[in-house]
C-alpha cells in the first residue's frame, strides 16, 4: 500500500535519450499534489548499486522540480523513484524501471551513399548503423527506405 495521499505521487513520467549519452527524464506534478510539493528523483542502475540523486533538476517557474537532466549515461537498465515532500501532507512516490535501449532516439545512419547506374541494375544504397549508447549489435536495427523520383 503507499503511503501518502492520493493523486499526490507524480504523473506522466517519460525518459528519452539522445545525442548518444544525454537523457531528460520529466514528470508533472501530482493533479491532487499541495502547491508547496517538491519532488526529488533518485536512480540506480540495479538494485546493487548505491542510489543516486539527480544533479540538474528541470525546474517550473515556481521553482519545483519537474524533470532531470543526465549526462554521459553508460546504463542499460534503471531503476528510478521520484518521491515529494510538503508541509501539508504525505506525498506518495513513484518508481519504474526503464531498459534504456527502449527510449533512445537515435542518431541518422551514418556514410549513406547510393550509386545508380543507367541499365537494370538500378541503385545501390549502402549505410552505417547510427550511434547509439547501447545496442551493439547489427541485427538489431531496421531500416525503412523512403525514395522519391524527382
Amino acid at each position: 500500500v503507499f503511503s501518502g495521499m492520493n493523486g499526490s505521487a507524480i504523473e506522466n513520467f517519460s525518459c528519452v535519450i539522445y545525442n548518444i549519452f544525454l537523457m531528460n527524464c520529466t514528470w508533472q506534478a501530482g493533479r491532487d499534489a499541495p502547491a508547496d510539493t517538491q519532488y526529488f528523483l533518485y536512480w540506480q542502475n540495479s538494485r546493487d548499486d548505491k542510489e543516486m540523486e539527480c544533479e540538474l533538476y528541470i525546474k517550473d517557474e515556481d521553482g519545483r522540480n519537474m524533470g532531470c537532466r543526465f549526462q554521459n549515461v553508460e546504463i542499460e537498465t534503471a531503476y528510478f523513484l521520484v518521491n515529494g515532500s510538503s508541509k501539508d501532507s504525505l506525498i506518495q512516490f513513484y518508481d519504474e524501471y526503464i531498459k534504456l535501449y527502449e527510449i533512445e532516439v537515435l542518431t541518422a545512419p551514418l556514410n549513406v551513399t547510393a550509386r545508380c547506374t543507367r541499365d537494370s541494375a538500378g541503385c545501390i544504397i549502402t549505410w552505417h548503423s547510427p550511434l547509439t549508447s547501447h545496442v551493439e549489435r547489427e541485427t538489431c536495427f531496421e531500416y525503412e527506405i523512403s525514395i522519391k523520383n524527382k
